[in-house]
């Protein structure tokens, strides 16, 4: 197996959505026909050079793909990578298409002066763990989220902060 890593095109479309929605699947996620068509434009307009895709190929076939984001962070002068999505075809993994990609990630990163790239996964993905380990550096930080529409039910647990003023300036905190 060979594997070429390239910028996504358009005439990618149809296998990306088909790797995209492989990524989702695997998490139990699932996203609108607005966020594919959305997502995909995003990728490929060339004004938005915060975010990117590529794509890993195999004899003209799609085999993978990764989405990365750039962004500010305080700590630092240059902008930042964020990993957010890396996916390969379960019959091709193992090959090398996985880091292909991330290695692709880092050659970007290198080109842009970009002193960081961080990604995350499920502790359960233990067949991509496996890579990350050998490539990467697991970091004793935990994640936290908001509230959001998955997790909305979750709210009564919170205590009510409706009468606090917010931290972020103006008006006050929800009331959940």
């Amino acid at each position: 197996m060979t594997v070429m890593v390239r910028p996504l095109r358009a005439e990618d479309e149809a296998e990306w959505r088909r790797l995209w929605a492989g990524y989702l699947a695997f998490y139990e996620s699932a996203v609108s026909e607005e966020v594919y068509a959305t997502t995909f434009a995003r990728l490929l307009d060339p004004a938005r050079v915060q975010q990117a895709g590529l794509v890993a190929e195999d004899a003209g076939r799609l085999v993978g793909l990764v989405h990365v984001v750039w962004h500010a962070h305080n700590w630092k002068l240059e902008d930042i990578c964020y990993l957010q999505d890396l996916y390969v075809d379960p019959e091709v993994r193992g090959t090398g298409a996985g880091r292909a990609l991330i290695e692709a990630v880092y050659a970007e990163a290198d080109a842009r002066g970009t002193p960081s790239v961080y990604w995350m996964t499920q502790d359960f993905n233990t067949q991509a763990r496996k890579l990350y380990d050998r490539i990467g550096v697991l970091t004793p930080f935990i994640k936290y989220q908001g509230f959001d529409a998955v997790t909305a039910p979750r709210r009564h647990r919170c205590a009510k902060v409706g009468s606090q003023q917010s931290l972020m300036g103006g008006g006050h905190v929800k009331d959940y």
